[in-house]
């Protein structure tokens, strides 16, 4: 029987990783009544960052062999410069493991230098770990296909630190290439979508549709009164905000939201929770600091938006809790399509606001008669290679889909990112949605 200290260190950072894993699961069913509100938020955002930070020990300890335990027998590895690579490469780690711990200690109005540069090193570090194990894997399929075997040579070992260094150019390339695409503002994107039942007096509605915008550790008040300018200069209608606004808490990032009471659009601006919301357990507080800002939350809710040409035509619009309420089991949330629905009939257009895509098609296996429902959640992947992940993961991935003959499912890209400030394969937008009546 092979005891836990025989364990070689990747089995024993997987088993950490299921310690903590089954410890989140435990505290968010038997002991999410038994603690008070503060340490429960204050758990769960610690369960997240260590079970994070166990699984990526496992890829941390292959980079660490890769590109330096490599090149450790080479004639440079006795030389200063080698030195201070091991160094560079110590700091790059610390800093990507960091990343997660700047949610519970480094919030503010604006970003920390140290926030921007550990999840910058978090988004290096999941493109590294995808070029070293692309590159390994091609370098097995040719010595298998080649009949090489595991025979040692001149040629072999080159071709072994060719492969890290090839790895690393890569990812510093990528590396400024996404963090120039999500330093940009985002992009303007109009669309115009028929909506079946829409009044004529209502034709050509302007709905601006944000998502995603992500306030915390990496995302400021400088952006966000970046996007409040634009989506003035775009003179909506209405401007709804679907989801994942926030990565803290209500009080530690007020100053930084004040930007949106300059929202003024003449039929409203409405918000509804995204998974990020319940990650911060503070979803109440945001509720009340949204309202004081004269933005509506639409919690498992709807409202009459009435044509300002003529009273008696309107739409439905309403808005569901995230899905992932449930999941960790927040008191009087989550997905409530009835409630949410009640009183919007199909004799009236209805468009919904639902964070997650799966939300989405959730709402029209049960209701088909949704005209119209706008999600964000999937970033458009945000970085490669995590592109084909949310695109494998969710059953709109990203634009605009028709779904039977009068429903259309919009998902935005996300008007800002999650934490890691680049873009790869994606790039943030405000969306301009033009409403046709038929």
């Amino acid at each position: 029987m092979i005891s836990f200290k025989q364990l070689p260190i990747e089995a024993k950072a997987a088993v950490a990783a299921g310690v903590v894993f089954f410890s989140m699961m435990l505290s968010r069913s038997y002991l999410a009544e038994k603690l008070d509100f503060r340490t429960r938020r204050w758990l769960l955002r610690l369960q997240m960052a260590l079970f994070v930070n166990t699984l990526m020990v496992m890829g941390s300890l292959h980079v660490w062999r890769s590109t330096v335990t490599t090149f450790t027998r080479s004639s440079a590895a006795s030389s200063f410069c080698f030195t201070l690579w091991k160094i560079a490469v110590f700091m790059f780690l610390a800093l990507a493991h960091s990343s997660f711990f700047t949610l519970l200690f480094l919030v503010a109005e604006e970003p920390y230098f140290f926030s921007l540069a550990a999840y910058t090193c978090l988004g290096a570090y999941i493109i590294l770990i995808f070029f070293l194990f692309t590159l390994g894997s091609v370098e097995q399929a040719y010595k298998f296909l080649a009949g090489r075997g595991a025979k040692a040579g001149t040629g072999n070992k080159n071709r072994a630190a060719l492969k890290p260094v090839l790895a690393v150019l890569l990812t510093v390339v990528l590396t400024v290439v996404g963090l120039l695409n999500a330093s940009q503002p985002p992009t303007v994107n109009s669309v115009e979508i028929p909506v079946h039942k829409l009044p004529s007096t209502m034709n050509n509605l302007k709905v601006v549709l944000l998502s995603d915008i992500h306030l915390g550790p990496t995302v400021g008040k400088t952006k966000l009164a970046m996007i409040v300018r634009m989506v003035k200069a775009l003179k909506p209608d209405i401007t709804v905000i679907v989801g994942d606004l926030t990565d803290a808490e209500a009080k530690i990032i007020r100053p930084a939201v004040e930007p949106l009471g300059e929202l003024d659009s003449p039929l409203g601006t409405y918000f509804v929770t995204g998974n990020h919301e319940y990650y911060t357990s503070d979803v109440s507080n945001w509720f009340e600091l949204l309202q004081s800002f004269n933005i509506q939350p639409l919690h498992n809710e709807n409202v009459k938006i009435v044509s300002p040409k003529s009273t008696s035509d309107w739409f439905c619009l309403a808005g569901v809790d995230d899905i992932e309420a449930h999941v960790l089991h927040y008191s009087g949330h989550g997905m409530d399509l009835k409630k949410a629905l009640r009183g919007c009939s199909s004799e009236h257009a209805i468009v919904l606001l639902a964070h997650q895509p799966v939300a989405a098609k959730w709402a029209l296996q049960e209701r088909p008669d949704i005209n119209l429902i706008l999600s964000g959640h999937t970033h458009g992947g945000q970085i490669f290679p995590l592109n084909a992940g949310a695109y494998l993961l969710n059953p709109f991935f990203v634009g605009l889909y028709k779904v039977g003959q009068n429903t259309f499912v919009y998902v935005s890209p996300g008007t800002m990112y999650y934490g890691i400030p680049m873009r790869l394969g994606s790039r943030a937008e405000i969306t301009e949605i033009i409403l046709r009546s038929p």
